[in-house]
């Protein structure tokens, strides 16, 4: 080989090591940059998005199971069972993920040979669909192509042109077709839709009403066989209430489950469809401490997606329980005084409108409701006389109240400056141009002129020294027959001041609604002197206790509760569980008044009981205990439909308002009797009846009370029981 071609070879291979080696490099660095993004990628996957995709796995394979944890009890003030969980013996069925229809009915066949299943709950559209999936071919061919043909061509999807065939198909299945289904493929059937209910892994109620011991144990002895696979024997709860009072609210049962209103608020809470829920008053309010905590199973699959293994990941924990502010025993005579006063007024002349009583009692210092009394009497279809339970309206239900917001008048006159105290105004009839003569009840004489101070007017209910005080608000002269004119700002100012108290504003109970109270729409001159004495804006009356307790315990307008504490469940069903929270007194406010001008006003309202003028001085000057009030009577007209002789009718609405002991006071109450009576000339003394044999009742009981708080789990204090699904639709706008 000559030189020259050495050289060439030499560098032809220098040439191809130094790619090779270039190539080396370039194949090592690119390696080098995908283990840097893959170590990279798995970082931001396991530090970053880890948290994400354990949740994500979580509900893969985590899934919550009605292991029917009991639902929290409640228990009135002295640990009295107010509602309680009956067991149950139960038989259920889990479908998985896997399985199919043919699978369920199979097994939907085998059960109904176990038990007795009732078929009330059967649709005539269930019996249509079992039928069709009996007999599928026959069925389907009921459709013929030409039916077929003109539903395809028409413009919609495919899934509504699917939906029409099959309600065609349905709506050819006769009468005698279904009839020829045997009681045993009815009884499939009513076990079968229960089946097919729920979504997988998530278990149905088959039966959980009159399961008989030998049908518990034939299906329980038989639950490792193939074709009961699925079926589960549990022991369920019902709620069982053992007193009628509405406020305690009500459940769905498993069969109704949650409502269609807010199904999507309690899927995405993890809740089962078949799940109760609470559908009113405490047992809605107080839902999510209630519901108890079901148990998470972790399911392992196989690569097909087939749970081959059921491992428990939480165990469930029963629902926390609620301890009232309610003390039966107290509540129970409070109804009773209200029932026989309602049943004697009823029975009593000129009562044809009258069907409505109301009594609230709370303690001023802490917003407890002690308690919350709504009655209505109404006849049977056997035409007998029966007072029902309707708690829940004194919130919710407001009228005209007439005088006992005179104090509310009062105080506001005092801080926009339109009255001092001690101050002497002229009780004296009002003759307003275009308005029918203001007096007051007892100065009907157009000649007659009383001085009053502040405190006589409250003594002796004078109307004219608070429409005096509205007229001053409103900056108006008043001039004997001529016309007034009042701006709509005075409205307001009232308004506001009275919210102070609780008048027209929500009061903050722990129930998921009330009412406010209606406020007038025309601001003509006169409505303001009606306002004034409570005779334009109406109230409730848990709005009428709030508004006394705030005058009694020094202007501090106190949040009223129901609930007192919330407890874990009793962990031997003899003493209570322990305490996990408790109702901490909630201050809304406090009034713009003065603490002189407070208890210058509580000097008046004691002389409404005790003065020689008081309104209610027949009532309460003799009692052992010293208290203080105000008494109301509105004059409102009636409205019913067109076609009753009471169409519109004049009536009157009595209330009554008092705190007590006067120098301490402890409890505050409102009374309110709507309609009371046809004949406005008289006024039945009811609502003061009822509020001196209320007061009466706290003392007598107050003497047997311990200050110790309940430890041990009483009994109900009465022996009603009312089991679930069997309480009465409340319409809380009726």
């Amino acid at each position: 080989m000559t030189q020259p071609t050495k050289r060439r070879v030499s560098q032809a291979k220098s040439k191809l090591k130094s790619h090779t080696v270039f190539r080396m490099n370039v194949l090592f660095f690119s390696i080098f940059l995908l283990f840097s993004l893959l170590i990279l990628r798995l970082g931001y996957l396991q530090i970053v998005k880890g948290e994400d995709y354990a949740r994500i796995l979580a509900r893969t394979e985590e899934v919550p199971v009605n292991t029917s944890v009991p639902r929290g009890r409640i228990f009135d003030s002295e640990g009295r069972v107010l509602v309680d969980n009956n067991p149950v013996s139960a038989i259920t069925y889990t479908a998985m993920q896997t399985t199919k229809r043919t699978e369920m009915l199979e097994t939907a066949r085998e059960l109904a040979r176990l038990i007795e299943k009732d078929d009330k709950r059967v649709t005539d559209r269930d019996k249509r669909d079992f039928y069709i999936m009996l007999n599928t071919e026959e069925a389907t061919a009921k459709v013929t192509d030409e039916e077929r043909r003109a539903i395809q061509n028409e413009d919609i999807t495919e899934k509504e042109k699917q939906r029409k065939i099959d309600n065609l198909i349905r709506e050819k299945i006769t009468d005698a077709e279904l009839a020829s289904m045997s009681a045993e493929d009815i009884e499939t059937l009513a076990i079968f839709r229960e089946m097919t209910s729920g979504y997988a892994l998530s278990p149905q109620i088959i039966k959980n009403e009159d399961v008989t011991p030998e049908e518990f144990a034939r299906v329980s002895e038989r639950l490792t066989d193939p074709k009961l696979k699925g079926v589960n024997t549990i022991t369920d709860w019902k709620r069982v209430k053992t007193s009628d009072l509405t406020i305690l609210g009500s459940t769905t049962t498993p069969e109704q489950g949650i409502p269609s209103d807010n199904l999507e608020y309690y899927l995405a809470r993890d809740y089962s469809r078949n799940d109760r829920v609470g559908t009113s008053f405490l047992e809605q309010q107080y839902e999510e401490v209630l519901q108890g905590q079901k148990s998470v199973v972790k399911n392992i699959t196989d690569g097909r997606g087939r749970v081959i293994e059921t491992v428990p990941s939480d165990e469930g924990k029963p629902g926390k329980d609620l301890m009232l502010t309610i003390d039966s025993e107290l509540h129970s005579a409070l109804e009773d005084i209200v029932e026989t006063n309602l049943r004697e007024l009823k029975a009593g002349p000129n009562s044809q409108l009258v069907r409505d009583a109301f009594l609230v009692m709370m303690d001023p210092r802490t917003g407890e409701v002690l308690s919350m009394i709504g009655k209505k009497i109404e006849r049977d279809e056997n035409g007998q006389m029966v007072v029902l339970d309707q708690s829940y309206a004194a919130a919710t239900a407001a009228y005209a109240v007439g005088s006992s917001v005179k104090g509310a008048t009062l105080l506001t006159g005092y801080s926009e400056g339109a009255v001092s105290m001690n101050q002497t105004l002229i009780d004296e009839p009002l003759i307003i141009r275009g308005t029918p003569p203001k007096r007051s009840i007892f100065n009907q004489s157009h000649f007659n002129r009383i001085p009053l101070t502040d405190l006589k007017a409250i003594e002796r209910s004078s109307n004219v020294y608070m429409f005096k005080i509205a007229l001053e608000i409103a900056n108006e002269t008043y001039e004997y027959d001529e016309p007034i004119n009042i701006p709509a700002s005075s409205f307001q100012t009232m308004r506001n001041s009275f919210a102070q108290f609780g008048l027209g504003v929500k009061t903050g109970i722990d129930l998921p609604f009330e009412g406010t109270g209606y406020k007038g729409a025309t601001n003509v001159g006169g409505n303001l002197l009606d306002f004034a004495i409570g005779q334009f804006d109406t109230y409730t009356p848990l709005q009428l206790a709030q508004y006394i307790s705030t005058i009694a315990n020094g202007g501090y307008r106190m949040q009223p509760h129901l609930v007192k504490e919330i407890r874990g469940a009793s962990t031997d069903g003899q003493n209570l569980g322990p305490v996990e929270a408790v109702v901490e007194p909630k201050i809304l406010n406090r009034i713009s008044n003065s603490q002189a001008e407070l208890d210058h006003l509580k000097r008046g309202m004691r002389n409404v009981y005790t003065g020689s003028q008081g309104s209610a001085r027949a009532y309460f000057n003799d009692t052992d205990y010293t208290a203080a009030g105000k008494t109301g009577t509105a004059e409102v007209e009636y409205y019913d439909n067109v076609d009753s002789p009471f169409y519109t009718k004049d009536s009157l609405t009595t209330t009554h308002v008092g705190f007590a002991p006067y120098d301490n006071p402890e409890v505050a109450f409102s009374v309110m009797i709507p309609y009371i009576t046809t004949n406005t000339g008289v006024v039945p003394p009811t609502s003061n009846l009822i509020a001196r044999q209320a007061l009466d009742k706290y003392f007598e009981l107050r003497e047997t009370k311990s200050d110790e708080p309940p430890s041990v789990i009483k009994p109900p204090y009465s022996d009603e029981v009312i089991e679930e699904g069997e309480e009465e639709t409340i319409d809380i706008n009726n």
